[in-house]
């Protein structure tokens, strides 16, 4: 896209039984395939994936959320999980006349998206999940309950550095790009919480604890990529390729990246993103390991 492309982007603050709640779409008036909404992780909110605008946008609009329970959207009590706020981005899609839309979720993200896929079958074009499981690891339970006690202690450094190891790839684990700048990064996130972005984290992450990650049925018919880094830890490449399965997808993993590929490669996954969402191949793309189908 031309740096003189006029991108046109607005914030509505909508609604969803009581919740409010604030999504952002971004236009510069190319359509060639179904508009893409963005669902982040936990960490994310509706303004982290601006730098994806300039390579989506010269196919499609985008549309980003501040689903209930995370950013500038009111809390979310725990019990309310993945069900709701899949229909919370089928509320957004219609209050805004979308239509049928590409769906790319990443962490978090992803178990939405796919609860949105499942449920609203005829509203989606196609599906694109990183970093996703089929269900939530003993590993980050403990991690979740480790936190917790942390924020009751005061321990916000420790937490940070704590959530930093968990979702970062160890040194020796493999060459992962812009490492240290990320590893920077989220510190200074994590450690900047404020009262009510802490609560609201906690929160998360018991909602996480509550609910299933993924459910089996029912089937998925849109077309499906599963991705991940090749070195991401929190949900490995082998958990990947599992969920690729059971979705009968394609899956690969993204070269030199971990668990952070969206902030690492941040590049080649906006690429992968409009090549998957235009039905272009994605064989040969020198960021890539090799694509499997199932």
């Amino acid at each position: 896209m031309s740096q003189s492309v006029c991108i046109q982007a607005t914030d509505h603050e909508l609604d969803y039984r009581g919740f409010r709640f604030v999504a952002r779409t971004a236009t510069a008036g190319n359509a060639v395939t179904e508009p893409v909404v963005v669902l982040g992780g936990s960490s994310q909110d509706r303004l982290s994936w601006l730098r994806y605008e300039r390579q989506i946008l010269s196919h499609t609009s985008m549309l980003t959320l501040e689903l209930p329970g995370y950013g500038d959207a009111d809390p979310l009590p725990v019990e309310h999980g993945m069900d709701f706020l899949a229909d919370t981005v089928r509320h957004a899609v219609d209050r805004l006349s979308l239509g049928s839309v590409n769906v790319f979720g990443a962490c978090f993200g992803a178990s939405i998206a796919l609860r949105y896929a499942q449920r609203h079958p005829h509203r989606i074009a196609r599906l694109m999940l990183g970093g996703t499981a089929v269900d939530t690891s003993p590993e980050y339970v403990a991690s979740a309950k480790r936190w917790r006690r942390m924020v009751d202690e005061g321990l916000l450094d420790a937490l940070a550095q704590d959530m930093v190891e968990q979702f970062m790839a160890p040194p020796d684990h493999g060459l992962v790009r812009r490492r240290a700048a990320v590893a920077r990064l989220m510190r200074q996130r994590f450690a900047q919480l404020t009262e009510r972005e802490l609560a609201m984290d906690i929160t998360h992450h018991e909602r996480l604890l509550s609910h299933p990650w993924s459910l089996p049925e029912p089937a998925v018919t849109a077309p499906v990529l599963v991705f991940t880094g090749e070195h991401d830890t929190i949900t490995p490449p082998p958990v990947g390729r599992r969920v690729a399965q059971g979705l009968r997808a394609r899956f690969t993993t993204i070269k030199e990246a971990d668990h952070l590929v969206q902030i690492e490669r941040d590049t080649d996954l906006a690429d992968l993103m409009a090549r998957f969402f235009t039905d272009q191949p994605l064989e040969t793309l020198p960021y890539l390991n090799p694509v499997e189908r199932f």
